[in-house]
């Protein structure tokens, strides 16, 4: 009976240990910890001023109530479905939402490509570059001329919402384009098209100064103009072949002209180097001819000097050295003959009778 009370006590102390670690009643290091008693219920007016706050943030977040502005754009302000008259500077600006709403318009540089690259109708845009077909319009005569042009612009920013209201967020097809097509026809149309290749400085700047006279004119100009480039002019296959024989006719004119202007020239350096032969021979003959002159000239005076020194009585001498000689002679030939000149000057004439043909002068 001992041991079975014993049982009893030892069981009713560990139900008792187990449930004072259950419900808090103390626990040892492997129990587990008390749980606080925690209390959520609020009160009335806080809740609901809770709610409000949660509920403004919300609607702040999907209203956004303000609008930010990069640099190189402008806002258009909408009131009510009212445009207002001034744009929005780049910045943070603040708008009542449901009421005002801000429409971003780009400010900075764009451009439109007349490319024939783009064989389809439809215009391509990226990255504020337009991709359009050539313009097609007549020449002078009706035949049908292809222009490609690259016109750079970008919006007045000064009257960017007056622009947005009168012409709308397609201004640039409303503007530009037209404006571009109606120059580039009305002044190719003063042309032939063969002779568009020769005037193509002409035409760009005829074109470039009509598209911004036109531009200008229209009011607050809307859009300012920064270039217009004349890419390529792309004429009719016929055109194309005419021009090219025309080419090559110059270049077979020009071929035959430089050949004209090398054989003028050829003829030109041997007529010069005949010239030189000739000048050459002329002043040899008339280094020779003067001097012979100066010769004959030297000679004449030779003679004058020797006259002068042949007086009367160097001549009797003479004159008797060649009677000494013919009377030598006579020695030998006893039929010879001699003639003295008159006056007994020399030379006598020896005559040899013996031999009738031989006749001999000595002087």
């Amino acid at each position: 009976m001992a041991d079975i009370k014993m049982a009893a006590d030892m069981n009713d102390y560990f139900n008792k240990k187990k449930s004072q670690n259950n419900f808090g009643g103390g626990g040892g290091s492997g129990g587990t910890p008390n749980m606080p008693n925690m209390n959520f219920n609020f009160g009335g007016a806080k809740a609901g001023a809770l709610y409000v706050i949660i509920g403004l943030v919300i609607l702040l977040f999907i209203a956004k109530p303000f609008v930010i502005i990069e640099e190189g754009e402008r806002g258009i302000l909408s009131t009510n479905g009212k445009y207002s008259d001034q744009a929005l500077l780049p910045g943070l600006h603040f708008i009542i939402p449901l009421i005002q709403k801000v429409y971003k318009v780009d400010t900075r540089v764009r451009i439109i490509n007349y490319n024939s690259r783009l064989e389809s109708g439809n215009a391509i845009e990226r990255e504020g570059i337009t991709y359009k077909p050539p313009i097609t319009v007549l020449d002078k005569t009706g035949l049908p001329v292809n222009i490609e042009l690259t016109v750079q612009y970008r919006l007045n920013a000064e009257y960017a919402a007056q622009t947005i209201s009168n012409w709308g967020f397609s201004w640039e097809e409303k503007i530009i384009n037209p404006v571009v097509r109606d120059v580039v026809r009305n002044v190719i149309g003063k042309y032939d098209a063969e002779k568009l290749p020769q005037l193509r400085n002409t035409i760009a700047a005829e074109i470039e100064e009509g598209i911004e006279e036109n531009i200008k004119k229209l009011k607050n100009q809307p859009v300012i103009l920064q270039s217009v480039q004349l890419r390529d002019i792309g004429l009719p296959p016929k055109v194309k072949e005419q021009i090219e024989r025309v080419q090559l006719a110059k270049q077979e004119v020009q071929k035959a002209e430089q050949e004209v202007a090398r054989a003028r020239q050829e003829a030109l350096r041997k007529a010069a180097e005949a010239k030189g032969i000739a000048d050459k021979a002329r002043i040899e003959a008339q280094g020779k001819a003067d001097a012979m002159t100066i010769e004959a000239k030297a000679r004449a005076k030779a003679n004058i000097e020797i006259a002068k020194s042949l007086t009367k009585p160097l001549l009797q001498l003479e004159q008797i050295k060649v009677q000494s000689e013919f009377n030598k002679a006579l020695k030998t030939n006893k039929d010879a003959k001699i003639f003295l000149t008159p006056g007994g000057s020399t030379p006598n004439i020896w005559v040899d009778m013996k031999e009738t043909k031989k006749q001999s002068s000595i002087r």
